[in-house]
């Protein structure tokens, strides 16, 4: 794929553009300041954006002279319409897994990394940080397993829930407990080599 720096100035946003941009416009500028400019604006030929709208109105806020653009050559106008919309349409479709997340935002608090620059909302890391919180307390709260009904042996660990015996249950609890204890850092250790998430 070929990217060139152009002029912001030669950039023409496009018109019709379906998409409310205007509540990003901070957040996206905050993270190219921090991080660079790693994605590059999509124009057609005639430097109309089809992808890129909000980077575009960042790099006006943040004063940038030149961004890197890629033009979408051989396109037709058809698939040029069509693209602009698959291009926001398709990133809705991905979720958060919230405990994944709360271990990755853990390990940055614990690197003093500025969060702020994540695009997350107060609230929204305050959430993420209780998720973790919950993950922790899940069957080892207070040194007792959380009591499951004998007749239904179905689990639930943060938001997974699965089958499995109640003796094989309370045996995972306290191989947990046995090789992490009771301290948050050496359980979220534990969670994450389980995992395999501490390389």
């Amino acid at each position: 794929m070929k990217v060139e720096l152009f002029d912001v100035a030669k950039l023409v946003p496009y018109a019709r553009n379906p998409r409310i941009t205007a509540h990003a416009v901070d957040k996206v500028a905050a993270s190219i300041k921090e991080f660079g400019f790693r994605q590059p604006i999509v124009a057609d030929c005639e430097m109309v954006i089809i992808a890129g709208h909000v980077r575009y109105q960042a790099a006006q806020k943040l004063g940038l002279k030149k961004v890197p653009v890629h033009v979408a050559e051989g396109l037709t106008p058809e698939q040029v319409k069509a693209y602009r919309i698959a291009d926001n349409r398709t990133g809705e479709d991905a979720q958060w897994d919230n405990e994944m997340l709360a271990l990755e935002l853990e390990d940055l608090d614990k690197l003093s990394f500025d969060k702020a620059v994540l695009g997350f909302d107060p609230a929204e890391l305050e959430q993420f940080r209780k998720s973790l919180e919950s993950l922790l307390t899940d069957g080892i709260e207070d040194g007792e397993e959380q009591p499951i009904e004998e007749a239904d042996t179905r689990a639930t660990i943060g938001p997974y829930s699965f089958e499995i015996p109640r003796a094989e249950y309370l045996s995972w609890i306290e191989d947990i407990k046995q090789h992490a204890g009771f301290d948050k850092e050496a359980v979220v250790y534990e969670i994450k080599r389980r995992l395999d998430l501490c390389n």
